[in-house]
């Protein structure tokens, strides 16, 4: 049940990210719904690979290189699906920063 509850509050985390950022659109509340089970499984799957194989350069950049490296798979995300777009790169970083406050901040209300 938690986990329903929490992927309805990433697809509402979306829809307040295409809100408030012109660069990133999401056509309905279905959209979000599927771009937010996407970046999670992205999340999930493809992004410790990711870090895994940077993790040179990001041992350099003392770790911000993890930043683009959220913009580039939440970039992806909108690249592959319809109903979610993200006009390019810094809409994309700006837009996996904003996300990931808003997904947590409404996380916290739902485990408090």
């Amino acid at each position: 049940m938690t986990l329903l509850l929490v992927w309805i509050l990433n697809a509402v985390a979306l829809l307040v990210v295409a809100y408030i950022l012109p660069g990133i659109t999401v056509a309905s509340f279905g959209s979000a719904l599927i771009a937010a089970l996407v970046l999670g499984l992205l999340n999930t799957l493809v992004k410790p690979v990711l870090i895994l194989l940077t993790l040179p350069i990001t041992v350099v950049t003392l770790g911000l290189f993890l930043l683009v490296l959220n913009a580039l798979v939440f970039w992806f995300a909108g690249s592959i699906l319809k109903g979610f777009q993200v006009d390019g790169f810094w809409w994309a970083l700006l837009g996996a920063l904003v996300y990931s406050i808003v997904s947590g901040a409404l996380a916290s209300l739902l485990l408090a």
